[in-house]
């Protein structure tokens, strides 16, 4: 069970790694195109490089989903959290609806309790909310910016989250990875290229390595975090979530020679460090049990 934890925890880095390079090359290229052409395209892209670990390891019977509903459900939250979070921050500023999103891991870890009757105890509690306080000293909200629209569609994108999360938990005992990242792809690129198509634009070619880069990362993270919630219980994973904002303080001072102020480097070091102690603390009681 321990070492499930680590493999889970091991595979969220991995995919939130993936997901910050994936959302550097999306901001690039929602320069040039909508949100949900882009949401499309990464579906699109991302479907090749997933299929072709299917074609290599033929193991196209894993494709084949037992039930369809869990599927479309988890598309169809997908596709609520896209729009909320549009709107979140056409009607906030970024830094304020990237504070009131983040709450989505806190909401994982509270709702995997009555959902999937898992235990949560005082040590990871605490180190969550030391996160979270780190979170919050580098996207300060302000309260102005707290009780609006805005926030509430923020608030409501974070619950789609974190409903998603725990709906990748209960598909995985009947689904298989490889299933549901296919499903998951192609849903999103038929649903979002569909709302997309009256202002499609045609694609440059100019920008076909930022899409190659978006299909990688795209592919990269949606299987590891799939394996992320199998392999553990969503309380546990949920917090590494937090690590994106450390990742994506480097691709900003990389892509855009933008640096990190020093709330910042405040914030991000208490996120590191209190994913680490989660790291500790899973491999220390591994050993002690075996």
């Amino acid at each position: 069970m321990r070492s499930n934890n680590l493999k889970g925890i091991v595979s969220i880095l991995i995919a939130v790694i993936a997901f910050s390079v994936m959302d550097a090359a999306m901001k690039r290229l929602v320069e040039h195109y909508s949100p949900l052409q882009v949401s499309s395209l990464r579906g699109l892209a991302s479907l090749p490089f997933i299929l072709l670990l299917v074609a290599v390891q033929n193991r196209w019977r894993e494709l084949k989903p037992v039930r369809w509903s869990i599927h479309f459900l988890r598309a169809g939250l997908a596709i609520a959290m896209l729009a909320l979070f549009i709107y979140a921050i056409r009607s906030l500023s970024l830094s304020s609806a990237y504070a009131i999103f983040l709450c989505a891991p806190l909401l994982v870890t509270a709702l995997s309790v009555p959902l999937l009757k898992e235990r949560v105890d005082m040590q990871r509690w605490i180190a969550i909310a030391i996160g979270l306080g780190g979170v919050f000293v580098m996207i300060r909200p302000t309260a102005s910016d707290v009780v609006t629209l805005g926030a509430l569609a923020a608030f409501t994108a974070a619950l789609c989250y974190a409903f998603a999360a725990i709906l990748i938990r209960v598909a995985s005992r009947t689904e298989t990875t490889l299933g549901m990242s296919v499903s998951f792809l192609t849903l999103i690129a038929v649903i979002a290229g569909l709302i997309a198509w009256p202002s499609w634009v045609a694609i440059q070619s100019q920008h076909f390595a930022w899409i190659a880069v978006l299909g990688l990362t795209g592919a990269i993270g949606q299987y590891f975090i799939i394996e992320a919630f199998r392999h553990a219980p969503a309380s546990v994973v949920a917090p590494f979530d937090y690590t994106a904002l450390v990742w994506g303080a480097m691709l900003d001072w990389i892509l855009w020679q933008t640096l990190p102020d020093s709330r910042m480097i405040t914030g991000g070091t208490v996120v590191v460090a209190t994913g680490l102690y989660l790291i500790y603390r899973e491999r220390a009681v591994s050993l002690s049990a075996a």
